[in-house]
Formats: structure tokens, sequence, C-alpha cells
């Protein structure tokens, strides 16, 4: 089975452990993993700004890298989303590329869920006797239905899981949102950084690092420096020493 690892544009530049974790993660459970070295950005930005020309370069060529692959999978709801949503239901709907966008589409998971609903893994590399709460990342909880997928790998990891109130509400984070609509965006961190003190567990995680990039900077603001934030990659491969 070659699965394509399409690493994110931002896990690459800002905390590659992700990246290295979920290629763990994919080899340990016996698969080969291709990683094309030229790959970039999925397009979101792009298109979350209106220039969709730009947007549509970019996922054409996520579509030459990764399209010889029996799976494509991205430690990301939010890339993943751009690709099995928008990219399909939007960008080249109705374009000759479609049906080659909908055949990529098809064979493209978020981590999690190809973890547990595809490869069902039972065992996992990496242990975390700690406590910890997980943050739902917008993209991938509403465009993919990932919400018991990262949980139950986490269980496996054999973490305790605490519920922290409103897990489903957007960090603030939302790409472009956090810089055009600043002021509602730290709002929307502070409450989420609230609650997450109310679980008083020792880690937040979550499965967009764009979400705990804009979470852990503002628990560090407020003076928490004591909550680690991990990508549930991190855990479930045994890497949360490896960070950098």
């Amino acid at each position: 089975m070659k699965v394509g690892l399409f690493v994110t544009c931002l896990v690459d530049l800002v905390r590659p452990n992700i990246g290295f974790a979920a290629l763990k993660l994919l080899e340990d459970a016996g698969c080969e993993v291709i990683v094309p070295a030229e790959q970039t950005c999925c397009g979101q930005p792009g298109y979350n700004s209106g220039a969709r020309e730009v947007s549509k370069a970019l996922a054409r060529k996520v579509l030459a890298e990764f399209s010889h692959c029996d799976y494509v999978v991205a430690p990301s709801g939010s890339c993943s989303g751009q690709i099995k949503v928008h990219a399909v239901e939007d960008l080249f709907k109705g374009e000759p590329e479609e049906a080659d966008f909908r055949a990529l589409a098809a064979k493209w998971y978020e981590l999690s869920d190809f973890l547990v609903n595809v490869l069902k893994v039972e065992k996992l590399p990496g242990q975390f006797s700690g406590s910890v709460t997980y943050h739902d990342s917008c993209s991938g909880l509403r465009e993919l239905n990932v919400k018991s997928q990262p949980r139950a790998l986490l269980v496996k990891a054999g973490c305790t899981l605490t519920e922290m109130q409103d897990a489903e509400k957007c960090c603030g984070f939302g790409g472009t949102f956090s810089i055009k609509l600043g002021e509602i965006s730290t709002r929307m961190a502070e409450n989420k950084c609230v609650n997450i003190g109310v679980a008083n567990a020792n880690a937040v995680v979550g499965g967009d690092l764009g979400c705990l990039l804009n979470i852990e900077g503002r628990l560090r603001r407020n003076g928490d420096t004591k909550t680690k934030v991990f990508h549930f990659a991190e855990i479930a491969a045994g890497m949360t020493e490896t960070r950098k």
C-alpha cells in the first residue's frame, strides 16, 4: 500500500515534528510512505483570500504529486477539507479536471480517520500517561466528520481524556480570519483558553497546527507555561519529547 503523506506547509515550516510523527505512525502500521520532496501548499490561504487562480495552481500541483498513490494522508483536517471539499465542490466543479480531483478526494484522508477507519490500528508506538483535553478543529469536524477518531487514538495511547466545555467551538484562528478580524479572534481564543484551564488537563491536544499555534500563543501570553500543547500524532507516535 503506497500512502502519500501531505505534510502541510505549516507543519513543514513551524513544527516538523508532527510530520515525522505522522510518518512514524503510518510506517509502524505497515504502509509504504511516499513524501514528495517538492510538495508545498494545498492552496487554502489563496482560496480564503479570493486568489482563486493561485489556489487552483497549487491544487493542480498537489494532484500531480500525489495522483499515483493508493491513498493520500494529511495530519490536518483543514488542508484535507480544502482538497476533499473545496477543490471538488467549488474550484474545479464543472471543469475538465473535476473528475481527477474527485478521484484524488476519494482516496484522501485526514490522519486520524485513516488510522482508525482504514488501517484500523489497535496498537500505537506511543504512550502518554497524563490527562488531556481535546479541541475539535472546525474544518475537520464540520467538513470531514472527524471527532471520535483522534479521541480513540488518544485512549489507545493511554491518555486520560477530560472533555472541555465547548470543545467544538472555534479557537479563533480560521486562517485569514485571525488577521482580518483580530479582536474577535482574540476573544474566541481567550474563551477557549478559559475552558482549557477549567478542564485542568496536563495537555491540550488537537488535529490542526493552526489551531494549536493560536491556542498555545494565547496560553503563553496569559502566563500559562504549564499546559502542554500537542498534535494527536505526536502523542500517538510517542514523540512528545522530540518536539522542537
